[in-house]
């Protein structure tokens, strides 16, 4: 017995280090995979990107931040915003962008806000953002220039100019008991010539947020009804079949 321990000791210690190689070897591969599924291109329609894919999503943490707003008009602020986000989750090894890199982002979105107290107001903020331009870490120049990031805000503010000007989708049904009215307002470049695919939702004179059809149905991040979801995306689709053209 004192003679095969030695022996049965080595066995199983080669073992270990098989199984840690094994362990590491797969680790590497998978930060291999994901950082080759981020950076390979991709293809919307018929536009290709590198990048998340498109229908996938983030959800961060907002540490305490700054908020100062100026009235410049009777209805018009100047607002600017400062803070530390952090991902609520952990990114997986190999995926995203270099750390030091940087973009500039165009926000078009709905605050919806109520005075709770003298002090206190509960916010809620929906809507979309659109990458103007981005410096790779450890370069001087952004990929766009001033003139260039202007022309591509120009653009996106025309597309969703368009689509306000166009007869939005209305929405009328009922759900628990109570009859719902409205419209959504599709985002601009989610649609093809018969459909879109994400709009903004407005019930009862209240905006709701942005819908978005996916492969498992119709989504909205802040609302936990889904059987409610439901019917606002049987009603846009209802629609858009009464209306093919």
């Amino acid at each position: 017995m004192e003679k095969d321990t030695p022996a049965l000791s080595k066995k199983v210690s080669r073992k270990k280090t098989s199984s840690s190689k094994s362990g590491t070897s797969k680790s590497k591969e998978a930060k291999t995979n994901v950082s080759e599924s981020y950076n390979e291109f991709k293809k919307f329609h018929g536009r290709e990107y590198t990048g998340m894919k498109v229908g996938r999503s983030h959800k961060w943490y907002y540490d305490k931040g700054e908020w100062r707003e100026t009235k410049v008009t009777p209805d018009l602020w100047e607002v600017s915003y400062a803070v530390t986000k952090r991902r609520a989750g952990h990114a997986p090894e190999g995926s995203g962008v270099p750390v030091g890199t940087e973009y500039h982002w165009f926000i078009l979105a709905h605050q919806d806000v109520k005075k709770l107290n003298a002090n206190d107001y509960s916010t809620s903020l929906t809507g979309i953002k659109y990458k103007l331009a981005f410096k790779r870490a450890g370069k001087e120049k952004w990929n766009a220039t001033p003139r260039t990031e202007s022309n591509r805000l120009i653009k996106l503010l025309q597309d969703y100019i368009s689509q306000l000007e166009k007869d939005p989708v209305p929405l009328d049904f009922e759900y628990k008991g109570i009859q719902y009215k409205g419209e959504g307002i599709p985002t601009p470049q989610i649609c093809n010539e018969f459909h879109c695919f994400e709009l903004g939702i407005s019930l009862n004179e209240k905006n709701i947020g942005i819908i978005h059809c996916t492969d498992h149905g119709w989504k909205m991040k802040n609302v936990n009804d889904q059987k409610f979801v439901d019917a606002i995306g049987t009603a846009i689709d209802q629609w858009y079949n009464e209306h093919p053209e």
